[in-house]
């Protein structure tokens, strides 16, 4: 009787610690699969980029809050155009937001003031393309046919600002021909259609793979100081809702500083922060994005500091078309302090 006895508990701490380690197998897979989770503690901020320049400088945020090592927790979403990201700006579902620069001012006036500029992220991404050597200055534009994205937006603005700057009128001196979509203007210009073009970065890159005989011919950034007597290009910028930005003014200056983190890194980084544009579907190839980059003219500018560069390019977009920025030019509550 012993003997069973003694067998019967032998089995029940046998039984007992088999149950404990299965136990601990189970909660340590359970560990291993899960993402690093966020602090219950950590403010959560609604985050909206754009994917292409607008969104790269923000690579090592989202790969840093991926794996718990920011500050705050960020709900981050990349959208492939402005339009997707309006409506849930305006609606209040998006606390923070990397937009053109057009767009940001756009959404103050249409949200009655409920949206602040909080800083420049990227500055002049434009570039004339030609398949040839013609092209050395602005003039050497005359008397050709130039390929533009989108008839009415910032590229065919800033590109008829800069030809009449240099006495070219535009639409009798040049010939603008509009595509649509960059996609759709950068294969045409690698299969040999166009010959010349102005274009953003990636899209610069992308065309140059497709066909080396394609270069830089000129750099509009370079082009616009040229012309505005040493004022940079800001086009794409960092939104806040006011409410957050009254309420807790810190949130926001820390955002900007983790944000700012992230930019050094990726100006610094390249490769690295190629990989991660490639592995978060900012761009869609890292060889792209790794050569994009030292052209994309990644920045973080605070409001205050971009203030008169924005001011001017506003004017501009505004003198062609004031619905492109939303009807009325920024007033001292658009810039966040």
């Amino acid at each position: 009787m012993n003997g069973e006895r003694k067998l019967k508990i032998t089995k029940q701490i046998l039984s007992l610690a088999l149950i404990m380690f299965l136990t601990m197998v189970l909660i340590a897979c359970e560990i291993e699969e899960k993402p690093v989770s966020q602090s219950e503690d950590k403010q959560i901020l609604r985050i909206a980029t754009l994917k292409g320049p607008t969104g790269m400088g923000m690579v090592q945020l989202i790969e840093n809050n991926l794996h718990g090592k920011t500050q705050l927790h960020y709900d981050i979403t990349l959208y492939d155009s402005p339009d997707a990201m309006i409506g849930k700006i305006v609606n209040g579902e998006v606390d923070i937001a990397a937009v053109p620069s057009n767009v940001a001012l756009l959404l103050y006036n249409r949200t009655n003031g409920a949206v602040q500029l909080a800083g420049v992220n990227t500055l002049g991404v434009l570039y004339v393309l030609e398949n040839g050597q013609k092209i050395q200055t602005v003039e050497d534009l005359k008397g050709n046919q130039i390929g533009i994205s989108g008839k009415g937006a910032t590229p065919d603005f800033i590109t008829r600002y800069i030809l009449e700057q240099n006495g070219i009128k535009p639409d009798e001196d040049v010939q603008l021909e509009f595509k649509l979509e960059h996609a759709d203007l950068a294969t045409a210009m690698a299969a040999g259609d166009v010959k010349i073009a102005v274009l953003p970065q990636p899209h610069v890159t992308t065309a140059i793979a497709k066909n080396p005989q394609i270069r830089v011919a000129l750099d509009l950034n370079q082009q616009w100081s040229s012309s505005t007597g040493g004022n940079i290009l800001p086009m794409g910028s960092i939104v806040v809702q006011k409410s957050i930005a009254q309420s807790n003014p810190e949130l926001i200056h820390t955002f900007l500083e983790e944000y700012n983190q992230s930019v050094t890194f990726v100006n610094e980084q390249m490769d690295l922060a190629a990989e991660w544009m490639e592995k978060h579907n900012i761009l869609p190839k890292k060889e792209i994005a790794r050569k994009a980059i030292p052209d994309s003219n990644i920045v973080l500018m605070k409001a205050v500091d971009a203030k008169p560069y924005l001011e001017h390019y506003y004017q501009t977009l505004f003198d062609y078309e004031p619905k492109s920025v939303g009807g009325k030019l920024a007033d001292e509550g658009f810039y966040f302090q």
